[in-house]
């Protein structure tokens, strides 16, 4: 007597058989219709690369995408079309990293086909010196929609938290008359109501800064651009641009790698400060700090935010006296060690713990948590430091 399968055997069995491959019919589950393209897209992509044996040269390469422009944008068109957006996103990274997609991306068809995301653009920049004239154009269109899509995401939420930020730091206790906030001041001042009297006695005056369109923080964003904080650099260039549109803060951005770059004036679009950066080379943390170091006119009233993996080449000592001497005069310094989605990279756990040292605790921050993370700097309140922080 035949053995008889429920539904829900037959799509264990058919997850089974992709998950497996090909070449594994032990399962008894043939692919059919788009079971079986799906099957020769992944195949072509995860049996495509090279087998290394146990000298540790390429072996033989089995399915793949071949190194025709036109066939790899149709494998793009076909995964775009049997798999979620952040499915494909992931698929096109392990094609850059193992198939050298990357170099295939200088053509402008390719680029038409691709699932634009954080680390294509990342990719997309360090290729930049070697694009074509015909893919400029179209490469810039990819950085531009990732840009719109972050800013879609996290402009709002931005100015929100700083915006509140901004006006709980600029209350003052001793406000002239017409800067009192009423509603504040008589919440604060309940306990002394007078019954006999029925009224409040104000003990503390609230009040509002007087000029509220006038700058009231100084925010400096230095920026390690070696090529492993390539997202950190994308995420921070788009928060960059938000900060600069608030005219209560005084925004500036440096880029560094053994040089620094300040690309303040290029804030007013983030796709052209992503252009004018550098991906790769070296790192030289003290350098860039004395750069914004020099750049600091109100001490008490800046926040210095330090994003990098902390790879120092430069001069190790000299970088935390600047950060204890900026501490010291009142800056509120924060080290991120990664601004991104993915969490913490490598990074150097001595220099971490020296800056936990001196009150400046290094950790990975998603761009989501930053806005809080800088209302908090802003107020100088503690830092929300995430649990899995670098101390």
């Amino acid at each position: 007597m035949a053995e008889t399968t429920t539904p829900a055997d037959d799509e264990r069995l058919r997850r089974w058989r992709l998950v497996l491959g090909g070449e594994a019919d032990g399962t008894g589950r043939a692919l059919r219709g788009r079971d079986a393209a799906m099957d020769g897209a992944l195949a072509a992509l995860y049996r495509g690369a090279p087998e290394e044996g146990r000298t540790g040269r390429p072996g033989r390469r089995g399915a793949g995408l071949g190194g025709s422009a036109p066939q790899v944008a149709r494998w793009l068109g076909d995964i775009r079309g049997y798999f979620p957006s952040t499915v494909v996103q992931l698929m096109q990274q392990d094609a850059i990293t193992r198939l050298g997609l990357d170099r295939l991306l200088l053509e402008p068809e390719m680029l038409d086909a691709v699932e634009p995301d954080v680390h294509l653009v990342a990719t997309l920049l360090s290729l930049k010196h070697a694009l074509p004239e015909t893919t400029r154009e179209s490469a810039r269109a990819v950085v531009g929609k990732v840009v719109a899509e972050l800013e879609r995401r996290l402009a709002d939420r931005t100015r929100a938290a700083l915006g509140g930020a901004l006006d709980r730091s600029a209350r003052v206790n001793r406000p002239r008359h017409r800067d009192i906030d009423w509603d504040r001041t008589l919440r604060a001042n309940l306990g002394n109501y007078l019954p006999e009297h029925g009224t409040v006695v104000p003990e503390r005056l609230i009040g509002h800064a007087r000029a509220r369109s006038a700058v009231r923080k100084e925010v400096i964003l230095c920026i390690d651009q070696s090529g492993s904080m390539a997202p950190s650099v994308v995420h921070a260039a788009v928060f960059g641009a938000v900060l600069a549109s608030m005219r209560t803060l005084d925004t500036r951005l440096v880029v560094f790698d053994t040089s620094v770059v300040d690309l303040t004036e290029q804030l007013a679009d983030p796709v052209d400060v992503l252009f004018a950066t550098r991906l790769g080379g070296g790192t030289d943390i003290n350098r860039a700090l004395a750069h914004c170091q020099s750049r600091i006119t109100r001490p008490s009233e800046t926040v210095v935010v330090l994003i990098s993996d902390l790879y120092e080449g430069g001069i190790r000592e000299e970088m935390l006296k600047r950060v204890a001497a900026m501490k010291a005069a009142g800056v509120q310094f924060v080290a991120l060690l990664a601004l991104s989605d993915e969490g913490a990279p490598a990074y150097d756990h001595a220099h971490a713990a020296a800056l936990a040292a001196l009150g400046a605790p290094a950790f990975a921050c998603t761009p989501d948590a930053f806005p809080e993370i800088m209302a908090a700097a802003i107020e100088k309140r503690p830092i929300p430091v995430p649990e899995r922080a670098a101390r």
